[in-house]
């Protein structure tokens, strides 16, 4: 039944990002042409944001569509790392775009240019609501999917730098206010890379294969050694192999030689344990009994 929910999520996922790069390819030509039309380099860098977005979008969907694809012997796990792979090479170009906003900021407001301010604050409300609607579509899967957050962000971004562009071109327009385009402009970029960051690390750790934030290996190892067999648990090794399944394997010592079957019934207690107390989906462990090697519960192979 999970499974079944699990893939009419990544249904869902797929259809709504269509959505969103079609809706944020009319918006990055609109917003081109008009930043030509206009002199705004606002609308011109809103648009290069826009196109970084479509980019990101196009990634997001291809990693959701490739996670689904079957394992095989070249690939025992399948693509199951897409996602996370797309999430971290995401939050990676929102922190350059983030960047690249901070010197064009700073670049117009030592030198303001003038601005054809109706252009500006007509295709910012089209990046408004085009954005604002792709956000709607993708937030709610957001919050399960490391993948779909880096899209998301992307977009919640994007739609921000429309607001700011907009409210500049309102101000320009009525007050001749022109720095205050480049101020908002450094605000958005400052929101992007804190949150840029916090993908980032969250992606890099999941592909370096560092033990779950939430996940205690001292907890795990004396759970297992409390069961009456087990003299001791150790070469431990835990890894997230996406957002959805954590996996562990490691060596237990048993006080007898027991028979293979007694030891299938201990496993599957060993596994229902760690799937009930830790969230743990897949177990791997290797029987010892009077075997010679180092006992500590982590061994750098």
């Amino acid at each position: 039944m999970s499974h079944c929910h699990h893939h009419h999520h990544h249904h869902g996922n797929e259809k709504n990002l269509l959505i969103s790069i079609v809706l944020n390819v009319l918006i990055t030509v609109g917003q081109i042409l008009g930043g030509l039309m206009a002199g705004s380099l606002a609308l011109i860098s809103d648009a290069v944001h826009n196109f970084s977005d479509v980019v990101s979008l196009v990634i997001s969907y291809i990693a959701s569509k490739a996670s689904k694809q079957q394992a095989s012997v070249l690939k025992t796990f399948g693509n199951k790392r897409a996602e996370i792979l797309a999430a971290f090479i995401n939050a990676s170009s929102l922190m350059v775009v983030a960047v690249l906003l901070v010197v064009e900021a700073v670049k117009r407001i030592q030198k303001p240019e003038p601005i054809e301010a109706n252009i500006v604050i007509w295709l910012a409300l089209l990046g408004i609501l085009f954005n604002g609607f792709s956000v709607l579509l993708l937030q709610k899967n957001s919050k399960h999917n490391m993948n779909i957050r880096s899209a998301y962000l992307h977009l919640v971004s994007d739609m921000l730098a429309s607001v700011a562009v907009m409210l500049g071109g309102i101000l320009i327009k009525y007050f001749e206010i022109y720095w205050i385009d480049s101020l908002l402009t450094l605000g958005i970029a400052l929101y992007l890379i804190v949150m840029g960051f916090d993908l980032l690390k969250s992606s890099f750790k999941v592909l370096m294969l560092y033990t779950p934030e939430d996940l205690e290996i001292e907890a795990i190892v004396k759970d297992v050694e409390s069961l009456d067999c087990v003299t001791n648990m150790h070469h431990v090794h835990a890894w997230q192999l996406n957002e959805h399944e954590i996996h562990l394997e490691a060596h237990i010592d048993f006080d007898k030689d027991i028979r293979l079957s007694e030891f299938d019934d201990i496993l599957k207690l060993i596994e229902d344990r760690l799937k009930q107390k830790f969230s743990i989906n897949h177990v791997n462990i290797q029987p010892e009994f009077g075997k010679c090697d180092d006992k500590d519960v982590i061994v750098q192979d």
